[in-house]
C-alpha cells in the first residue's frame, strides 16, 4: 500500500462522516430518519437505489464468478437488468402513491394496512424476515469489505472487518435515511466511473480479446453463453432467477416510497435503467478480461473475487488507484447502510413503537433506530469474522430469501385487488419455508431456491384467496382510488 492510496481513503471516510453529521440536526422525526420525509430528488432516487442494490458483489462477486466459468454466468446479469427495467416500470409508481395513501413508511407496515391485517402478524414477521435476511446480506458486505482492507491495507482479516463495521456504522448511526441516499448518489457516480475506466484501460494493457480467449482456452471455460452443465437450462433459469428478486427487496422499494413526485420517479426510472446497463456489462467484462490478465487466482481461497482489486493495482498510478479502490468501498457501504437502515426500522418502526411502546415519541423512536443500526451491525460482523462462502452465494441466499418472502406480496398488493391478508401471511411463510429448506437440503446448486421459494409463495396466495376473498369496502375502495390517481398521473 502506498501513501496516496490511504491519504485518499482517509479523505473518503471523512466525507462519508461530514455527511453524516451534516445530516444529524435534519431528521426531526421518525419518518425524516427512515424515509427523508418523501422529499428525494430524482437523481438522488435513482442511483440511490440502484446503487443499494449493486453491492461488493457488483465489483467483486460477478466478477468472480465470470472469471470462474466464464460467460455462462453472465445470465446473471441479463436476469438482474430484466428485473431492474420490470420494478421501476410496473412496482415503483403504484408503490409510491400506495405508501402514502396508507401512510406506510416501512414495508410491514404497507402490508398490515394494505391488507387490512387485524392480527398484527404480517407486519411482525415480515419484520422478523427482513432482520434475518438483512444481517446474513449486511454479513456479505462485511466479508467483501475485509478482503478488500485485506489487500489494500496489508493488515489482518479480522483487523478489516472491525475498521469496516465502524465506518459504516458511524455515518448511518449519524444521519439515517437521508446520510445515506445522498453518499449513495456520490458512490453510485463513483462506482460508474470506475466501472468503465478500469477494464477499458486493462482491455487496452492485454492486447485485446485474443489475450482473454488464449486465457478461456488454457483454462478450458468455455466462451459460450450455454453452461456446460448437465442441465443447463436449469442453470439459465437459477441464473435469470435473480431478476425476480427484485420485487421483494426492502433497501430498493423504501427508495421508491421516498421519492418527491411521481414526475421525478419517471425521471429516475431512466437514469436508474441507463446505470445499471452500464453497470452490469462493464463487471462482465471485468471477468473476462481478468482472465486475459491474470492466470494464477487461486479459486479454493477466494482470490478469483479480488480480480477487480488487482486489476486496479496493475493499471492504476497510486493517486487514481485510490480512487477506484474507494469505488469497490462505495460499492460495499452504499449496500450496507441502505440494509442496516431498513432493519433499524423493521426493529423500531415494526416492533418497537407497535409492540412494545404505542406511546413513544418520534425522538426515542429514532434513538432506539440508531441503537438498532449498532446492534444489527456487530451481529453482521460476527458472521463476517468467519465466512463460511463466497460473497456471491451469501449474497444469493439473502437476496432470495426476501425476494421469496415478499416479492409476490408486493406485487399482489399493487396488481391484486381482493387479496386478503389470510392468503398474503400464508403465502410470505410458505414461501420463506419452501426456500430454506430447499437450500438446506442441497438443491440450490440445482435449482437456485428463489425460484422455488417465489413460486411456492405465488400459489399458496392464488389457493388461499379462493376461501378468503377481500370483502372490505375500505379496503377496495382504497385500491380503485390508488388506481385512478396512478393512471391519471401517468396521462
Amino acid at each position: 500500500m502506498e501513501t496516496p492510496t490511504l491519504i485518499t481513503f482517509i479523505a473518503y471516510f471523512i466525507g462519508l462522516t461530514g455527511i453524516g453529521l451534516y445530516f444529524w440536526r435534519k431528521n426531526r422525526n421518525v419518518e425524516d430518519y427512515l424515509l427523508g420525509g418523501r422529499g428525494m430528488g430524482a437523481w438522488v432516487t435513482a442511483l440511490s437505489a440502484q446503487a443499494s442494490d449493486m453491492s461488493g458483489w457488483l465489483l467483486m462477486g460477478l466478477p468472480g464468478a465470470i472469471y470462474a466459468s466464464g460467460l455462462a454466468d453472465s445470465w446473471i446479469a441479463i436476469g438482474l437488468f430484466i428485473g431492474t427495467v420490470l420494478n421501476w416500470c410496473l412496482v415503483s409508481g403504484r408503490l409510491r402513491i400506495y405508501t402514502q395513501v396508507t401512510g406506510a413508511i416501512t414495508l410491514p407496515c404497507f402490508f398490515e394496512t394494505r391488507f387490512a391485517d387485524p392480527t398484527g402478524l404480517l407486519r411482525i414477521l415480515s419484520a422478523i424476515i427482513i432482520l434475518v435476511f438483512f444481517t446474513i446480506y449486511c454479513s456479505s458486505g462485511l466479508v467483501a469489505t475485509g478482503r478488500l482492507f485485506e489487500s489494500t491495507f496489508n493488515i489482518s482479516y479480522r483487523t478489516a472487518v472491525l475498521s469496516g463495521c465502524a465506518i459504516i456504522m458511524l455515518y448511518t448511526f449519524l444521519g439515517g435515511f437521508m446520510a445515506v441516499c445522498w453518499t449513495d448518489l456520490f458512490q453510485g457516480l463513483l462506482m460508474l466511473f470506475a466501472l468503465i475506466v478500469v477494464p477499458v484501460m486493462a482491455f487496452h494493457k492485454i492486447g485485446g480479446m485474443s489475450a482473454i480467449e488464449t486465457a478461456m482456452a488454457a483454462k478450458g471455460i468455455s466462451s459460450s453463453l450455454i453452461p456446460t452443465t448437465r442441465a443447463p437450462m436449469l442453470t439459465i433459469i437459477s441464473a435469470m432467477a435473480w431478476g425476480l428478486g427484485y420485487f421483494g427487496q426492502p433497501h430498493i422499494l423504501t427508495r421508491f416510497m421516498s421519492v418527491k413526485t411521481l414526475h421525478k420517479l419517471n425521471k429516475s426510472k431512466v437514469i436508474a435503467i441507463v446505470w445499471v446497463a452500464i453497470s452490469l456489462v462493464a463487471a462482465v467484462g471485468i471477468g473476462l478480461i481478468g482472465m486475459g490478465m491474470f492466470d494464477t487466482l487461486d479459486i479454493q481461497q477466494k482470490e478469483h473475487e479480488k480480480v477487480f482489486i488487482y486489476m486496479i493495482g496493475e493499471v492504476m498510478g497510486p493517486w487514481l488507484g485510490g480512487i477506484m479502490l474507494a469505488a469497490i468501498l462505495s460499492a460495499i457501504m452504499s449496500t450496507i447502510d441502505s440494509q442496516l437502515l431498513v432493519s433499524s426500522s423493521a426493529l423500531t418502526e415494526d416492533f418497537y413503537q407497535k409492540v412494545l411502546n404505542r406511546d413513544a415519541s418520534d425522538k426515542e423512536v429514532v434513538l432506539v433506530g440508531r441503537l438498532c443500526v449498532i446492534v444489527i451491525s456487530v451481529i453482521a460482523m460476527a458472521l463476517a469474522l468467519n465466512p463460511k462462502d463466497s460473497i456471491l452465494n451469501i449474497v444469493a441466499y439473502a437476496w432470495g430469501g426476501l425476494g421469496a418472502a415478499f416479492g409476490p406480496l408486493v406485487l399482489c398488493a399493487l396488481f391484486c385487488k381482493k387479496t386478503t391478508w389470510q392468503a398474503a401471511l400464508a403465502g410470505m411463510v410458505c414461501g420463506t419455508v419452501v426456500l430454506v429448506v430447499w437450500k438446506q437440503a442441497g438443491l440450490g446448486t440445482t435449482l437456485y431456491e428463489l425460484v422455488p421459494g417465489f413460486a411456492a409463495n405465488c400459489l399458496t396466495i392464488l389457493m388461499v384467496s379462493h376461501f378468503f376473498a377481500q370483502s372490505n369496502p375500505e379496503v377496495l375502495s382504497q385500491y380503485d382510488a390508488v388506481l385512478q390517481t396512478h393512471e391519471t398521473d401517468r396521462s
